[in-house]
Protein backbone atom coordinates (compact mmCIF):
# COMPACT_ATOMS: atom_id res chain seq x y z
CA UNK A 1 0.00 0.00 0.00
CA UNK A 2 1.27 3.69 -0.38
CA UNK A 3 2.11 5.54 2.11
CA UNK A 4 0.16 8.60 1.81
CA UNK A 5 -2.57 5.78 1.34
CA UNK A 6 -2.00 4.74 4.90
CA UNK A 7 -1.76 8.28 6.21
CA UNK A 8 -5.04 9.37 4.91
CA UNK A 9 -6.58 6.09 6.72
CA UNK A 10 -5.13 7.02 10.12
CA UNK A 11 -5.98 10.83 9.70
CA UNK A 12 -9.66 10.07 8.73
CA UNK A 13 -10.17 8.01 11.64
CA UNK A 14 -8.60 10.30 14.38
CA UNK A 15 -11.00 11.76 16.26
CA UNK A 16 -11.16 15.39 16.28
CA UNK A 17 -11.11 16.92 19.92
CA UNK A 18 -12.02 20.44 20.05
CA UNK A 19 -9.48 21.94 22.70
CA UNK A 20 -10.92 23.80 25.91
CA UNK A 21 -8.92 24.54 29.16
CA UNK A 22 -10.63 23.00 32.82
CA UNK A 23 -9.08 22.50 36.00
CA UNK A 24 -9.52 19.53 38.19
CA UNK A 25 -10.60 19.22 41.49
CA UNK A 26 -7.12 21.24 43.62
CA UNK A 27 -5.90 22.44 39.59
CA UNK A 28 -5.41 26.66 41.19
CA UNK A 29 -3.60 26.14 44.48
CA UNK A 30 -2.39 22.19 44.36
CA UNK A 31 0.33 20.26 45.65
CA UNK A 32 2.43 23.07 47.08
CA UNK A 33 3.16 24.74 43.45
CA UNK A 34 5.47 27.92 43.66
CA UNK A 35 3.18 30.99 42.58
CA UNK A 36 6.71 32.71 41.27
CA UNK A 37 7.15 29.79 38.82
CA UNK A 38 10.13 28.00 40.23
CA UNK A 39 10.95 25.07 40.28
CA UNK A 40 13.97 24.76 42.15
CA UNK A 41 13.82 22.02 44.28
CA UNK A 42 10.46 20.07 43.81
CA UNK A 43 10.12 16.76 44.05
CA UNK A 44 7.82 14.65 41.84
CA UNK A 45 6.98 11.18 42.02
CA UNK A 46 6.69 9.50 38.61
CA UNK A 47 5.21 5.53 39.17
CA UNK A 48 5.30 3.01 36.51
CA UNK A 49 3.94 -0.26 35.96
CA UNK A 50 6.45 -2.22 34.56
CA UNK A 51 10.06 -3.09 33.48
CA UNK A 52 9.21 -5.90 31.31
CA UNK A 53 8.26 -4.15 28.95
CA UNK A 54 10.44 -1.70 26.64
CA UNK A 55 7.30 0.74 26.23
CA UNK A 56 6.91 1.48 30.16
CA UNK A 57 10.56 1.58 30.21
CA UNK A 58 10.69 4.50 27.52
CA UNK A 59 7.55 6.40 29.26
CA UNK A 60 9.53 6.67 32.36
CA UNK A 61 12.93 8.15 31.31
CA UNK A 62 11.17 9.99 29.14
CA UNK A 63 8.80 11.86 31.82
CA UNK A 64 11.82 11.60 34.44
CA UNK A 65 14.10 13.55 31.82
CA UNK A 66 11.67 16.54 30.75
CA UNK A 67 11.02 17.26 34.56
CA UNK A 68 14.69 17.36 35.19
CA UNK A 69 15.27 19.78 32.19
CA UNK A 70 13.14 22.23 33.96
CA UNK A 71 14.80 22.03 37.20
CA UNK A 72 12.09 19.30 39.18
CA UNK A 73 14.03 16.47 41.21
CA UNK A 74 12.35 12.94 40.48
CA UNK A 75 11.60 9.98 41.85
CA UNK A 76 10.78 7.24 39.29
CA UNK A 77 10.08 3.74 40.25
CA UNK A 78 8.93 0.86 38.43
CA UNK A 79 6.87 -1.99 39.94
CA UNK A 80 7.28 -5.12 37.97
CA UNK A 81 3.64 -5.78 37.89
CA UNK A 82 3.22 -6.08 41.42
CA UNK A 83 0.28 -4.14 43.07
CA UNK A 84 1.14 -4.48 46.18
CA UNK A 85 4.91 -2.83 45.42
CA UNK A 86 3.31 0.18 43.49
CA UNK A 87 1.24 0.70 46.68
CA UNK A 88 3.92 0.71 49.12
CA UNK A 89 6.29 3.06 46.41
CA UNK A 90 3.94 5.69 46.04
CA UNK A 91 3.17 5.64 49.64
CA UNK A 92 6.82 6.12 50.01
CA UNK A 93 6.71 8.99 47.35
CA UNK A 94 4.30 11.15 49.72
CA UNK A 95 6.32 9.92 52.86
CA UNK A 96 9.39 11.22 50.36
CA UNK A 97 7.78 14.70 50.33
CA UNK A 98 7.03 14.67 46.93
CA UNK A 99 4.17 17.77 45.07
CA UNK A 100 2.52 15.85 42.72
CA UNK A 101 2.10 12.11 40.96
CA UNK A 102 2.63 11.01 37.82
CA UNK A 103 0.86 7.59 38.12
CA UNK A 104 0.72 4.93 35.45
CA UNK A 105 -1.05 2.26 37.40
CA UNK A 106 -0.73 -1.27 37.30
CA UNK A 107 -4.42 -1.41 38.62
CA UNK A 108 -6.35 0.84 37.76
CA UNK A 109 -8.99 0.47 40.70
CA UNK A 110 -6.36 -0.10 43.66
CA UNK A 111 -4.96 2.84 44.69
CA UNK A 112 -7.59 4.36 46.50
CA UNK A 113 -6.75 4.43 49.65
CA UNK A 114 -3.01 5.75 49.35
CA UNK A 115 -4.39 8.23 47.04
CA UNK A 116 -6.36 9.44 50.01
CA UNK A 117 -3.10 10.11 51.75
CA UNK A 118 -2.03 11.95 48.52
CA UNK A 119 -5.23 14.10 48.60
CA UNK A 120 -4.79 14.62 52.61
CA UNK A 121 -1.38 16.23 51.94
CA UNK A 122 -2.32 18.33 49.03
CA UNK A 123 -0.39 16.46 46.55
CA UNK A 124 -2.12 16.27 42.71
CA UNK A 125 -2.11 13.29 41.15
CA UNK A 126 -1.84 12.85 37.55
CA UNK A 127 -2.89 9.56 35.78
CA UNK A 128 -0.82 8.53 33.24
CA UNK A 129 -2.30 6.59 30.23
CA UNK A 130 -3.93 4.49 32.68
CA UNK A 131 -7.02 5.55 34.22
CA UNK A 132 -7.04 5.56 37.56
CA UNK A 133 -10.61 4.50 38.71
CA UNK A 134 -12.44 4.59 41.49
CA UNK A 135 -11.20 7.63 43.61
CA UNK A 136 -12.00 11.68 43.37
CA UNK A 137 -8.46 12.31 44.00
CA UNK A 138 -7.50 11.91 40.47
CA UNK A 139 -6.90 15.30 39.21
CA UNK A 140 -6.18 15.31 35.65
CA UNK A 141 -5.53 12.00 33.16
CA UNK A 142 -3.38 12.30 29.97
CA UNK A 143 -3.14 9.21 27.46
CA UNK A 144 -4.39 8.53 23.29
CA UNK A 145 -7.33 8.24 22.00
CA UNK A 146 -8.28 4.74 23.25
CA UNK A 147 -11.94 3.85 21.11
CA UNK A 148 -9.71 5.75 18.49
CA UNK A 149 -6.87 3.30 18.73
CA UNK A 150 -8.42 0.33 18.56
CA UNK A 151 -10.94 1.82 15.43
CA UNK A 152 -7.29 1.49 13.84
CA UNK A 153 -6.48 -1.58 15.06
CA UNK A 154 -9.43 -3.12 13.46
CA UNK A 155 -9.12 -0.93 10.37
CA UNK A 156 -5.74 -2.42 9.82
CA UNK A 157 -6.80 -5.88 10.60
CA UNK A 158 -9.39 -5.57 7.68
CA UNK A 159 -6.80 -3.86 5.05
CA UNK A 160 -4.91 -6.78 5.70
CA UNK A 161 -7.44 -9.27 4.82
CA UNK A 162 -8.36 -6.90 1.89
CA UNK A 163 -12.06 -6.04 2.63
CA UNK A 164 -10.91 -2.41 2.96
CA UNK A 165 -8.54 -1.05 0.45
CA UNK A 166 -5.62 1.37 1.31
CA UNK A 167 -7.64 4.55 1.51
CA UNK A 168 -10.49 2.63 3.47
CA UNK A 169 -13.00 1.96 1.24
CA UNK A 170 -15.04 -1.63 0.98
CA UNK A 171 -13.03 -3.54 -1.85
CA UNK A 172 -16.39 -5.96 -2.07
CA UNK A 173 -14.24 -8.80 -0.76
CA UNK A 174 -16.90 -11.18 1.04
CA UNK A 175 -14.64 -13.27 2.44
CA UNK A 176 -15.73 -15.41 4.14
CA UNK A 177 -12.54 -14.57 6.64
CA UNK A 178 -11.48 -17.16 9.70
CA UNK A 179 -10.35 -14.01 12.85
CA UNK A 180 -9.33 -14.44 16.06
CA UNK A 181 -9.78 -12.04 18.59
CA UNK A 182 -7.66 -10.98 21.67
CA UNK A 183 -8.11 -8.08 24.41
CA UNK A 184 -5.85 -6.49 26.98
CA UNK A 185 -5.97 -6.66 30.32
CA UNK A 186 -9.87 -6.43 32.69
CA UNK A 187 -7.82 -4.32 34.60
CA UNK A 188 -6.70 -2.00 33.04
CA UNK A 189 -9.22 0.64 31.81
CA UNK A 190 -8.02 1.09 28.52
CA UNK A 191 -8.24 -2.49 27.29
CA UNK A 192 -12.21 -1.90 27.13
CA UNK A 193 -11.47 1.24 25.13
CA UNK A 194 -9.34 -0.75 22.66
CA UNK A 195 -11.98 -3.38 22.63
CA UNK A 196 -14.79 -0.81 22.06
CA UNK A 197 -13.37 0.51 19.05
CA UNK A 198 -12.31 -2.29 17.55
CA UNK A 199 -15.71 -4.21 17.74
CA UNK A 200 -17.84 -1.44 16.67
CA UNK A 201 -15.50 -1.71 13.15
CA UNK A 202 -15.48 -5.20 13.05
CA UNK A 203 -19.13 -6.20 14.13
CA UNK A 204 -20.95 -5.54 10.54
CA UNK A 205 -18.65 -7.54 9.15
CA UNK A 206 -18.68 -10.50 11.71
CA UNK A 207 -22.95 -9.74 11.23
CA UNK A 208 -22.59 -10.00 7.32
CA UNK A 209 -20.76 -13.15 7.32
CA UNK A 210 -17.43 -11.52 5.65
CA UNK A 211 -15.98 -12.32 8.73
CA UNK A 212 -16.07 -15.50 11.20
CA UNK A 213 -14.64 -16.35 14.67
CA UNK A 214 -14.17 -19.98 14.53
CA UNK A 215 -13.69 -20.55 18.28
CA UNK A 216 -16.95 -19.03 18.93
CA UNK A 217 -15.08 -16.33 21.21
CA UNK A 218 -16.62 -12.98 20.71
CA UNK A 219 -16.87 -11.08 24.43
CA UNK A 220 -14.18 -9.03 26.06
CA UNK A 221 -13.81 -11.79 29.20
CA UNK A 222 -13.54 -14.59 26.77
CA UNK A 223 -10.37 -12.71 24.88
CA UNK A 224 -8.88 -10.56 27.57
CA UNK A 225 -5.05 -11.44 28.81
CA UNK A 226 -4.79 -10.28 32.40
CA UNK A 227 -1.58 -8.15 32.99
CA UNK A 228 -1.07 -8.36 28.92
CA UNK A 229 1.43 -11.17 29.30
CA UNK A 230 2.65 -12.60 25.99
CA UNK A 231 2.44 -16.37 27.70
CA UNK A 232 -0.77 -16.01 28.19
CA UNK A 233 -1.53 -15.38 24.49
CA UNK A 234 0.35 -17.44 22.78
CA UNK A 235 -1.30 -20.68 25.64
CA UNK A 236 -4.59 -19.03 24.14
CA UNK A 237 -3.57 -18.74 20.80
CA UNK A 238 -2.47 -22.48 20.63
CA UNK A 239 -6.08 -23.35 22.58
CA UNK A 240 -7.74 -21.80 19.69
CA UNK A 241 -6.06 -23.57 16.99
CA UNK A 242 -7.33 -26.90 18.61
CA UNK A 243 -10.68 -25.70 19.29
CA UNK A 244 -10.67 -24.27 15.99
CA UNK A 245 -10.77 -27.38 14.56
CA UNK A 246 -7.93 -27.05 12.24
CA UNK A 247 -9.78 -24.31 10.13
CA UNK A 248 -6.96 -21.94 8.66
CA UNK A 249 -6.77 -18.68 10.15
CA UNK A 250 -6.78 -15.41 8.03
CA UNK A 251 -6.51 -12.81 10.99
CA UNK A 252 -6.21 -11.88 14.63
CA UNK A 253 -6.33 -8.94 16.51
CA UNK A 254 -4.18 -7.99 18.82
CA UNK A 255 -4.31 -5.17 21.32
CA UNK A 256 -0.86 -4.96 22.08
CA UNK A 257 3.03 -5.73 20.67
CA UNK A 258 3.86 -8.13 23.43
CA UNK A 259 0.76 -10.35 22.55
CA UNK A 260 1.19 -10.44 18.97
CA UNK A 261 4.85 -12.00 19.41
CA UNK A 262 3.06 -14.71 22.21
CA UNK A 263 0.25 -15.56 18.92
CA UNK A 264 3.04 -15.56 16.29
CA UNK A 265 4.73 -17.73 18.36
CA UNK A 266 1.72 -19.89 18.88
CA UNK A 267 1.05 -19.75 15.19
CA UNK A 268 4.56 -20.50 13.63
CA UNK A 269 4.57 -23.72 16.33
CA UNK A 270 1.35 -24.78 15.10
CA UNK A 271 1.94 -25.15 11.51
CA UNK A 272 2.33 -21.56 9.75
CA UNK A 273 5.05 -20.69 7.90
CA UNK A 274 6.79 -17.21 8.17
CA UNK A 275 5.81 -16.41 4.77
CA UNK A 276 1.88 -17.79 5.68
CA UNK A 277 0.95 -16.10 8.82
CA UNK A 278 -2.40 -14.10 9.15
CA UNK A 279 -3.10 -10.44 9.38
CA UNK A 280 -1.93 -9.76 13.19
CA UNK A 281 -1.99 -6.66 14.62
CA UNK A 282 -0.87 -4.64 17.53
CA UNK A 283 0.09 -1.53 19.35
CA UNK A 284 2.97 -0.15 21.19
CA UNK A 285 5.55 0.26 17.83
CA UNK A 286 8.26 -2.05 20.27
CA UNK A 287 11.00 -2.82 18.73
CA UNK A 288 10.96 -6.62 18.23
CA UNK A 289 7.48 -5.44 17.03
CA UNK A 290 8.61 -3.19 14.20
CA UNK A 291 11.19 -6.10 12.99
CA UNK A 292 8.62 -8.74 12.79
CA UNK A 293 6.22 -6.25 10.50
CA UNK A 294 9.85 -5.37 8.66
CA UNK A 295 10.51 -9.10 8.12
CA UNK A 296 7.00 -10.02 7.48
CA UNK A 297 5.20 -11.62 10.59
CA UNK A 298 3.45 -9.12 12.13
CA UNK A 299 1.28 -7.07 9.55
CA UNK A 300 0.56 -3.94 11.63
CA UNK A 301 1.13 -1.83 15.22
CA UNK A 302 -0.60 0.95 16.20
CA UNK A 303 2.49 3.93 17.24
CA UNK A 304 1.38 6.28 20.27
CA UNK A 305 4.49 8.53 20.49
CA UNK A 306 5.35 8.68 24.23
CA UNK A 307 7.52 11.42 24.26
CA UNK A 308 4.09 13.43 22.94
CA UNK A 309 2.88 11.86 26.35
CA UNK A 310 5.30 12.55 28.42
CA UNK A 311 5.45 15.78 27.03
CA UNK A 312 2.01 16.44 27.97
CA UNK A 313 2.57 14.91 31.54
CA UNK A 314 5.10 17.35 32.34
CA UNK A 315 3.17 20.11 31.30
CA UNK A 316 0.47 19.23 33.55
CA UNK A 317 2.81 18.89 36.57
CA UNK A 318 4.46 22.25 35.46
CA UNK A 319 1.20 23.95 35.60
CA UNK A 320 0.31 22.43 38.62
CA UNK A 321 3.37 23.57 40.52
CA UNK A 322 2.69 26.96 39.11
CA UNK A 323 -0.81 27.43 40.34
CA UNK A 324 -2.52 27.05 37.18
CA UNK A 325 -4.79 25.35 35.54
CA UNK A 326 -3.23 22.25 32.96
CA UNK A 327 -4.67 22.51 29.10
CA UNK A 328 -6.96 19.69 28.60
CA UNK A 329 -9.00 18.99 25.59
CA UNK A 330 -11.77 16.23 26.62
CA UNK A 331 -14.04 16.81 29.92
CA UNK A 332 -16.90 13.95 28.92
CA UNK A 333 -15.48 10.57 28.00
CA UNK A 334 -13.31 9.59 31.22
CA UNK A 335 -15.54 8.20 34.08
CA UNK A 336 -13.86 6.79 36.92
CA UNK A 337 -16.36 5.93 38.39
CA UNK A 338 -16.58 8.49 41.06
CA UNK A 339 -16.27 11.84 38.42
CA UNK A 340 -15.32 12.85 35.16
CA UNK A 341 -11.94 13.05 35.45
CA UNK A 342 -9.97 16.25 32.78
CA UNK A 343 -8.17 14.41 30.03
CA UNK A 344 -5.82 15.42 27.39
CA UNK A 345 -6.30 13.40 24.55
CA UNK A 346 -3.32 12.49 21.57
CA UNK A 347 -3.82 10.81 18.51
CA UNK A 348 -2.48 7.44 17.41
CA UNK A 349 -1.30 5.95 13.64
CA UNK A 350 -1.44 2.78 12.05
CA UNK A 351 2.24 1.27 11.24
CA UNK A 352 3.11 -1.39 8.31
CA UNK A 353 6.04 -2.10 6.27
CA UNK A 354 4.96 0.49 3.80
CA UNK A 355 5.30 3.18 6.03
CA UNK A 356 7.45 2.44 9.21
CA UNK A 357 10.81 4.09 7.71
CA UNK A 358 8.38 7.65 7.56
CA UNK A 359 6.48 7.50 10.98
CA UNK A 360 9.24 5.97 13.08
CA UNK A 361 12.47 6.36 11.30
CA UNK A 362 11.93 10.23 10.21
CA UNK A 363 10.96 11.56 12.75
CA UNK A 364 13.30 9.94 15.43
CA UNK A 365 11.35 7.57 17.19
CA UNK A 366 14.04 4.80 16.32
CA UNK A 367 17.16 4.94 13.98
CA UNK A 368 17.31 2.81 10.99
CA UNK A 369 20.19 0.39 12.92
CA UNK A 370 18.01 -0.21 16.24
CA UNK A 371 14.89 -1.54 14.08
CA UNK A 372 17.42 -3.69 11.45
Amino acid sequence: MKKNMLASVAAASALVLSLSACGGSRGGDAGGGADDGSNEGARIGVAMPTQQSERWIADGENVQAQLEELGYEVDLQFANDDIPTQVSQIENMINGGVEALVIASIDGTTLTSVLETAEAQDIPVIAYDRLINGSETVDYYTTFDNFQVGVQQATSLLIGLGVLDENGEETGEEGPFNVELFAGSPDDNNATFFWDGAMETLQPYLDSGVLNVPSGQTEFDQAAILRWLPATAQARMEDLLTVGGGERIDGVLSPYDGLSIGIISALTSGGYSADDLPVVTGQDAEVGSVQSIIAGEQYSTIFKDVRELGERAVLMVDALMKGEEPEVNDTETYDNGEKIVPSYLLESQIVTVDNYEEVLIDSGYYTAEEVQ
